[in-house]
């Protein structure tokens, strides 16, 4: 889609204002709060305090936005060397709420918000929704999780800001999730990409056919996913199906979103300050080109944070939307750095195979990738479900879709890989983020 789609309306959301303003007016407002956030840094919070010192850098020494340049970046593992609260600019008496990632890597990354933060991340969230085109009267099952992970409560606050029915359901208990979406005419749905591809499974198990049910929209974020696979899902579930994009260390959901023209995500610049870096150089790259994409907080109090490095690879997106927000956009983020892995001197990203098996019928969005080891030369084999259909045809169909996969993963890759073919519903379902990628390489050594 390129651009306003048929029935896009003209009536616009209150807290939708911001996404419009003049852009004089916007970046007037992002150097105000650019330099408070800076001083707040600087002032309380030791580690920027000592960077700044180090790079002889002074709060009065940001006068334009171009000085951003001359802050020093934040990355995940400060987070982790500050547990637990090492990286708060308010004392605990102001912070009203704590969320932390899951720490299967190491200690977890824990997030503070003062009830200021909280009615920012209300309002991102708002407008997110509002972007995709909910509104009140709309009835939102979210199937984000609640807890310590960020989706359920954020998606939830600007829900119900934006006047919509919310139903809480967190995630899991998938034939519970069918049954809410189908008796309580569920409109949209907020979740991962892969789960609602779960659902989509199931729901065809249970003999629901999601596509006559009320649902037309779907909201996903937390995980990368490729454009070959929002065509599936919404062919697949009759939906116009969103992306959304966020972080745990930046606030949660609710940084950029998607409108309903699909060219990108509008990043909600007054609260979040980008930048498309090269992750090599670290110096900004031409709009249009990709890099990593780089984030400032302008309005956080309890956590602020200077120019944290996503790892997220993206691009601006050049010219203005159809839908005449004058926000930035950025490319949908697909792949991350840190995802990258390399097979015998060949760089891949889950995404890439993920194009290419989905570029040949026959195949399901359900893959996932295993790496081993075999006498010192890693290996890299695919493990692809196919279509009932494909399955149970004994004439030549499994090995015509074999050959046909090898192929088009060898022309994506430029890397011959094995290929295994499985049958529907072997591949373990995920109820949040999927397990793609099996690395047992250092097992297998």
């Amino acid at each position: 889609m390129t651009g306003i789609p048929d029935d896009y309306s003209l009536e616009i959301h209150p807290a939708s204002a911001p996404d419009y303003m003049p852009v004089p007016q916007m970046l007037e407002l992002q150097l105000g709060r650019l330099r408070a956030t800076v001083r707040r840094a600087y002032q309380h919070v030791e580690l920027y305090h000592q960077r700044m010192d180090e790079r002889n850098v002074s709060p009065e020494d940001i006068r334009t936005l171009d000085d951003v340049a001359r802050l020093p970046f934040t990355v995940k593992v400060d987070l982790r060397d500050s547990y637990p609260f090492g990286l708060f600019a308010s004392p605990l008496e102001e912070v009203v709420r704590l969320h932390a990632s899951s720490g299967t890597t190491g200690k977890p990354i824990v997030v503070a918000y003062t009830q200021q933060d909280l009615g920012v991340w209300t309002d991102a969230m708002t407008r997110t929704l509002a972007a995709c085109g909910l509104g009140r009267g709309d009835i939102i099952q979210n199937a984000y999780g609640y807890g310590l992970f960020t989706g359920g409560l954020g998606a939830h606050y600007g829900a119900e800001a934006l006047g919509a029915t919310v139903i809480p359901i967190s995630g899991g208990n998938t034939d519970r999730q069918i049954m809410v979406m189908k008796d309580f005419r569920v409109t949209a749905i907020c979740c991962t990409p892969t789960y609602f591809l779960h659902l989509l499974d199931r729901a065809a198990e249970m003999g629901v056919d999601v596509r006559e049910l009320p649902l037309r929209v779907g909201v996903f974020g937390a995980e990368p996913w490729s454009d070959s696979l929002r065509r599936h899902i919404e062919t697949a579930g009759g939906i116009k199906a969103y992306d959304i994009y966020g972080l745990t260390e930046i606030t949660g959901p609710g940084v950029g979103s998607e409108c309903r023209c699909q060219v990108g995500l509008h990043v909600f610049e007054d609260h979040f300050y980008p930048e498309i870096i090269d992750p090599d150089t670290e110096r900004p790259v031409p709009e249009g080109e990709e890099g990593e994409l780089v984030v400032t907080t302008l309005s956080k109090h309890a956590m602020p944070m200077l120019r944290y490095r996503t790892r997220d690879i993206s691009a601006f997106v050049p010219g203005s939307c159809p839908c005449g927000r004058t926000l930035r956009r950025i490319k949908r983020i697909s792949r991350r750095s840190d995802d990258m892995f390399i097979i015998r001197g060949v760089n891949v990203f889950p995404s890439q195979v993920e194009s290419a098996l989905l570029a040949v019928e026959g195949a399901l969005p359900h893959y996932q990738i295993i790496l081993t080891r075999e006498e010192g030369l890693d290996q890299m084999e695919v493990h692809v479900e196919v279509t009932p259909a494909v399955s149970s045809d004994k004439v030549g169909a499994l090995e015509n879709l074999h050959n046909k996969l090898a192929q088009s993963l060898n022309q994506t890759l430029g890397l011959r890989v094995a290929v295994r073919l499985v049958a529907p519903q072997t591949l373990k379902r995920s109820e949040g983020k999927a397990q793609r990628l099996i690395d047992r390489r250092n097992l297998d050594q």
